[in-house]
């Protein structure tokens, strides 16, 4: 955490920060980076919330840790975005608990980025697992959501938004899947975005869509397969180039295409989840993230500040509502003008 914090420091001269955590520990850490110097404040917490805790016993004795002293800071204004790489279900039922969601939102989601063959190098794709299950209504908020955040972190001035889906006929799917299907077109008018139907799994990492909507538990199956299909890869391939001396030479001679391919796939580049529909903005790191990857983590909570992007975001999830509901007003009295029954 300190050497990423480090190396995300140095890229962003302006950025200050607050470390929470066991002060004995962490205070010889930062003395070692000379560079972090009158930039990081140390915050105390004598307590940790563990990956076994649960999200329910933290949200009642969570007190005193620093999860919950990050979130603290973040809701009275310390801070203007938090990083954690620990428990995701506790960071979102203590992120939920002290920062409340955003007015007219039902479900936070987790937005990841994915990469991609758009020109940004990435997608973007939620819900990754703050919930398992989403209706109709949540993947067109979540729609609105994912478009804002790619207008925001990724510079698309139009992002085009699609629905993954086990296939692009209109026929196929679950029934909340077609529901959002069917209204996602006036969504689409008042987030400012393109919305492109159908997506299937195989144009996750293709140029057809900038945004993929989906629910928590499939979201998070994705993720994680990618994230393992990444790794596989790499091991195959330094295998394969090290299974003799003919590999060897092989190997030194395609270094740099090596080394741009090891970088496009690296998982470390893209670490970093954003919770969307808080208050306040909160990345989540993996667990296991290395200095990286939470420099990579850090250097997108701080753009997403810069950007103001959570001011951003409650608009557009604002308007996306008025126009829902406007488009189910429209419903009723277009039926009556046609001459419909209305009792």
């Amino acid at each position: 955490m300190v050497a990423g914090l480090a190396d995300a420091m140095a890229q962003h001269p302006a950025m200050q920060a607050i470390l929470h955590g066991d002060e004995a520990q962490l205070a010889p850490l930062v003395a070692r980076h000379p560079e972090l110097s009158g930039r990081v404040t140390l915050r105390h917490c004598e307590r940790v919330v563990t990956m076994q805790d649960k999200p329910a016993q933290v949200m009642r004795h969570g007190q005193g840790t620093s999860m919950f002293s990050t979130i603290d800071a973040l809701k009275d204004g310390e801070a203007s975005a938090a990083v954690s790489c620990g428990n995701t279900g506790a960071l979102m039922a203590v992120s939920m608990l002290r920062l409340r969601k955003l007015p007219g939102v039902n479900r936070p989601a987790i937005v990841c980025l994915w990469p991609s063959r758009n020109p940004s190098g990435f997608n973007l794709m939620l819900d990754v697992g703050a919930d398992v299950k989403a209706d109709a209504d949540d993947l067109l908020q979540y729609a609105t959501m994912g478009a804002s955040y790619a207008r925001n972190g990724l510079g698309l001035k139009r992002p085009r938004v699609g629905l993954l889906n086990v296939g692009t006929e209109e026929h196929k799917g679950r029934a909340e899947l077609k529901e959002a299907h069917e209204r996602m077109p006036p969504i689409a008018i008042s987030g400012d975005f393109d919305y492109v139907g159908f997506v299937e799994g195989g144009d996750l990492p293709s140029n057809r869509v900038d945004v993929v909507v989906t629910d928590g538990f499939t979201g998070n199956v994705a993720l994680k397969t990618g994230e393992g299909t990444a790794k596989l890869i790499s091991d195959f391939l330094r295998e394969a180039f090290g299974a003799g001396i003919l590999s060897k030479f092989a190997a030194l001679l395609a270094m740099n295409s090596l080394k741009r391919l090891q970088k496009r796939i690296d998982p470390r580049r893209v670490n970093g989840g954003v919770f969307l529909g808080l208050n306040g903005t909160v990345v989540k790191s993996h667990g296991s993230a290395d200095a990286t990857g939470v420099s990579a983590a850090i250097s997108l909570a701080y753009q997403l500040a810069q950007v103001h992007f959570i001011e951003r975001l409650a608009a557009r999830v604002a308007s996306a509502e008025r126009a829902g509901q406007d488009a189910a007003q429209a419903g009723p009295d277009l039926a009556g003008a046609e001459g419909n029954p209305t009792e």
